[in-house]
């Protein structure tokens, strides 16, 4: 791919990478980050599923960790030390992964407007399954269900369920880390650490609240038409070995 469309900014990349462990994904991300801000290739979008894992960013400790780290091992989730902002946030098969790597200056984004994008993104793929989805001030990420702050009681949680995690980096103008939806997830794996430093933070899924079966690849499907327009991009898909050249 020319620099041309690269410095552009016309295309929007997405590759769909299937089951991928969180280091060779980083690994990856931060060699298409390099390619990014030489200008070298257009913005891109790294859709995959990991396996079992727990990430602690930049504002997360062991102290965020309800298992320790040895039964965790032994269970065959991995624990891994990452550069994102936030918390600790677990990923795993039917959760929907997506590591956008833009350039938010060709976009002309700033880091708040373009998690706001993200966010926008998310909400508006849910709607094609049905689901009303939502932000909360002064949180990232996309939660379902909110009560009314006259409507609380003790049964349920103010803010709602959170359906998507939301945790980036910037380096150079250049965005990496992403997103992490849950579409089939085995929501149960959340009760092992801390989520997004708050206890008993409930989480939904597009199965749960919709009541239908979804994938992670159709899933990732939406999601690439709706972050192509909002970021008024041409959408194309480059397979695994298009990527890696």
């Amino acid at each position: 791919m020319n620099s041309d469309i690269g410095v552009s900014g016309t295309e929007l990349r997405a590759t769909w990478l299937g089951k991928i462990d969180y280091g060779s994904a980083l690994d990856l991300q931060r060699s298409i980050l390099d390619n990014r801000k030489s200008g070298s290739i257009s913005d891109s979008v790294l859709f995959l599923e990991h396996s079992h894992v727990v990430t602690l960013g930049r504002r997360a400790d062991d102290t965020h960790l309800v298992t320790e780290r040895p039964k965790l091992l032994a269970a065959g989730v991995e624990i891994c030390e990452t550069d994102r902002g936030g918390e600790a946030t677990y990923h795993g098969p039917g959760q929907l992964v997506g590591y956008p790597i833009i350039d938010v200056r060709v976009a002309n984004l700033g880091p708040v407007t373009y998690v706001r994008m993200l966010e926008k993104s998310i909400i508006e793929t849910l709607t094609e399954y049905g689901i009303n989805a939502h932000l909360v001030d002064g949180e990232t990420g996309v939660w379902v269900d909110g009560v009314p702050d006259e409507k609380r009681d003790s049964d349920r949680n103010p803010k709602g369920r959170k359906i998507a995690a939301i945790g980036v980096r910037i380096s150079g103008g250049v965005t990496m880390h992403g997103f992490a939806l849950n579409v089939s997830t085995d929501l149960t794996y959340f009760q092992h650490i801390i989520p997004c430093g708050m206890p008993d933070l409930p989480f939904t899924s597009i199965e749960l609240e919709s009541g239908e079966s979804a994938n992670t690849r159709e899933c990732a499907e939406k999601v690439a038409k709706r972050l192509a327009a909002n970021l008024e991009r041409e959408l194309s898909w480059a397979d695994h070995e298009e990527l890696l050249n």
